[in-house]
Order: structure tokens, then sequence, then C-alpha cells
């Protein structure tokens, strides 16, 4: 017989990797659920290329997007209380509003706000300067959005440089008070994984003005130690 003779009362041979991705695919995830539910061990709950692919029981779609999501995109909430905790709020009146205030090393530029806003303000073509003065409300609508921006801006710097939410944000405390993410030496050493050597670069940024100011040593110190995992 040849090789394109079949006889029909044979079943047509598989060959044993395709029934593996018939059976994967086929698969409902419930029945996977009850396979757990019943105890039995991952070899035999799961066909043989979840195992080739990761196993574990973890589908291989989940498994694709947990790989291909190498750096977080948003702030953590530990994140955003370390900013809050440097930036603070000020400078308070008392009449409840708030005023911008000048740049501590300048003296004048840039004029900031709230959470650190500085540039652009609430109106089109506005800039914060002397005499801008916003409600809490408006302050705290601000911080949201640059929360958004530097973190979206920080992750494009990055790329898909492998990096955990902790060091994701540091680097976002970091730009959101220099605005450096994209030319700092620390950025080219994270993305490289030389991330002792990257979290050392953090103490360089303790300037403004020309002057060292014990806030920033206060604030990249705290940066750093986030970076590395530590508390802060």
């Amino acid at each position: 017989m040849s090789l394109f003779d079949h006889d029909p009362a044979r079943p047509p041979k598989t060959r044993p990797i395709f029934s593996a991705m018939r059976a994967m695919l086929a698969r409902p995830q419930a029945a996977a659920r009850e396979a757990v539910g019943k105890g039995a061990p991952p070899s035999s709950r799961f066909s043989a290329l979840d195992r080739v692919t990761g196993g574990s029981g973890v589908p291989l779609i989940r498994r694709t997007e947990r790989k291909s999501r190498a750096c977080p995109t948003a702030v953590s909430p530990a994140g955003a209380a370390l900013i809050k905790r440097f930036e603070g709020c000020a400078r308070l009146r008392r009449d409840g509003l708030i005023e911008a205030y000048p740049d501590p090393g300048t003296g004048g530029e840039p004029w900031t706000i709230g959470w650190g806003a500085t540039g652009a303000g609430l109106k089109r073509g506005e800039r914060i300067g002397p005499g801008t003065v916003w409600t809490q409300a408006q302050c705290d609508a601000r911080l949201e959005a640059d929360l958004r921006r530097y973190a979206r801006e920080v992750a494009a710097a990055l790329g898909a440089a492998p990096t955990t939410q902790a060091q994701f944000d540091a680097l976002v405390s970091f730009h959101y008070n220099t605005g450096a993410i994209a030319r700092a030496t620390l950025t080219r050493l994270h993305i490289a994984g030389e991330h002792e050597r990257a979290a050392a670069e953090f103490k360089r940024w303790n300037q403004a003005g020309g002057r060292v100011l014990k806030g920033l040593v206060r604030r990249r110190a705290a940066e750093e130690r986030m970076y590395r995992g530590e508390a802060t």
C-alpha cells in the first residue's frame, strides 16, 4: 500500500502532538477546574502542550499576556504615597485656597502649586506662576492626571525592560520631580539590567539651582530604597 492509499477498515493514525493540541483547545475551563478540585496531579490534569509551554495549570493565553507585560504602566498606591509625601500640597492660605510658590532652589521658575504641579495651568494658555490659586479639588485632580502622564512617559522610556512595581514607582517619583527619565544615566543602567548601579544613581540628583538641598537628599534616598524593594 502506498502513502496515498487508505484502507477504510483501518482508522487513520493521529500524531501525538496534534492530539495534545486538540485536547487543549477543546478542554473547557470548567472541566479543568473540576479536575483540580478532585485532586488530580498536575501531570494528568493538563495536556502535554500545557506542560511544554509552562504548565502548572496556567492557560497558554494568560502565560503569554503575563510575559508581554515586563514593565508596569501605572503607579501603585505606595508609589503615589511616596510622591505625595515629598511634594506636599502647598501653599495653603487662610481662606482654604492653595497658591503657587517659587522653586526653593532658584527663588523663581518653575513656580509650583498643589502636589508639585508646574508648567501649564488649568486654563488653555495659562502657566503656573505668581498669583496662581487653586482649590484642593483642583490640586487633587491635577495630581491624578500628572501621575498618569508621568507613568506613561516612564513606561515609554523603559520599553520592554523587566521592571518590578517598586522599581517603576521609584522611577516615576524620580521623573515627577526631575523630568529627566529620558536622559538620565539611571534609566540607561536600568534598561541594561544593571540595577545595583542604577540604584546608586539616585543620590546624584540632589541639587536645584546649583545647590544641594536636604529635601532632595531625603527624597533620593527614599526613592533608592523603594527601587531596591526596601521599606521607605
